[in-house]
């Protein structure tokens, strides 16, 4: 962000990767380049799963109207992945190879990947690694995350309370985008007293489903039958359909069979995030719960959530009794598992 400024600025952006929050923030910063009484004529934005590129490079290679520079987006350009399109657009590729060999001076091409990675074996990719400024924006780390938030928060002169801030991740999974969406409130509560506490985050942060599922998963695991059926009975309340509960519970129970093994095979936190391709606090997460708990137990609860889908799906009965039924059997089965 802090090199998106005249005098600074490549021919060719390549911004890569799936937080579509800094993706946004970067964005912004590089429409500020062009005025904005000039942004009319001298800024361009196209999407590559609707228009040929052939488009974006008749603009590209246009002089500045009545400007010092042009500015080009090239919205997901996934002919630079291996990824396949069903309508598949006619894109003039070796033309765009020789802008990319060639780049106009005046001209700012930024294309947007929302993508993990692109395809290193494609000529295009070679080259753009070589002319190209490339910003990655994958995965972001729960000490990058918490960093950031105080550093947004700090350009206002507000504090946030240790407490308060791991509070915070945790109701929003760590994901920057949903924190960012929700500091706007938090900063009003602490428009006074310039500190948000974790009060504040209690009352005004919502948890999200997921997080209501994980500590879902926590009372399944705890054997605490009355506690997860309330909670169960709560999400439905909410209008949260059964199937869903049920199949994010069950995505959950799938996470932490995989770090249990990957963990005991030797994996690190980093690289289990990464072959996972799963958030990394999400894993620390799942590390944290599997050190509690022995592999047969998450097996059982895997398998029986499986079964509970399965009834979903193809039997009348009320999802609700169907949970119950689910934690019964698991709590039976680990009388069975303890006296084995």
């Amino acid at each position: 962000m802090q090199d998106l400024q005249p005098g600074k600025l490549a021919s060719i952006y390549v911004v890569l990767g799936t937080v579509n929050y800094l993706a946004d923030q970067l964005k912004t910063k590089l429409l500020q380049v062009i005025p904005s009484e000039e942004q009319t004529m001298n800024v361009g934005s196209y999407d590559m799963e609707t228009t040929p590129v052939a488009v974006a490079l008749d603009d590209a290679m246009s002089a500045p109207f009545f400007g010092e520079r042009r500015l080009v987006f090239i919205n997901h350009p996934y002919f630079l992945t291996g990824e396949t399109k069903k309508n598949k657009i006619d894109h003039d590729l070796d033309t765009l190879q020789s802008y990319f060999d060639h780049p106009e001076p005046d001209t700012i091409m930024v294309l947007m990947a929302p993508y993990e990675k692109l395809d290193a074996r494609k000529k295009l990719v070679k080259t753009l690694k070589k002319q190209a400024t490339i910003i990655e924006i994958n995965q972001v780390s729960e000490h990058e995350t918490q960093k950031y938030v105080q550093s947004e928060l700090a350009a206002k002169k507000i504090s946030i309370d240790p407490d308060a801030l791991q509070a915070l991740v945790s109701r929003t999974d760590g994901q920057l985008g949903l924190i960012m969406a929700q500091l706007p409130k938090l900063m009003i509560y602490a428009a006074r007293s310039q500190r948000i506490d974790l009060p504040a985050v209690d009352a005004l942060v919502t948890k999200s489903l997921t997080q209501n599922v994980f500590d879902l998963v926590n009372n399944v695991l705890r054997y605490q039958t009355q506690a997860a059926v309330e909670l169960y009975h709560e999400l439905v309340t909410a209008q949260e359909a059964p199937l869903k509960i049920n199949a994010i519970l069950l995505g959950q129970f799938r996470l932490l069979l995989q770090v249990k093994i990957l963990a005991r095979a030797g994996y690190s936190q980093g690289s289990l995030a990464s072959t996972l391709k799963v958030h990394p606090y999400r894993v620390k997460l799942a590390l944290q719960t599997v050190r509690q708990f022995n592999q047969p137990a998450l097996r059982a609860a895997y398998l029986g959530l499986l079964q509970t889908e399965v009834q979903m799906k193809t039997t009348q009965r009320d999802p609700e009794l169907l949970f119950e039924l689910f934690m019964v059997q698991f709590v039976n089965e680990r009388q069975v598992l303890a006296k084995n």
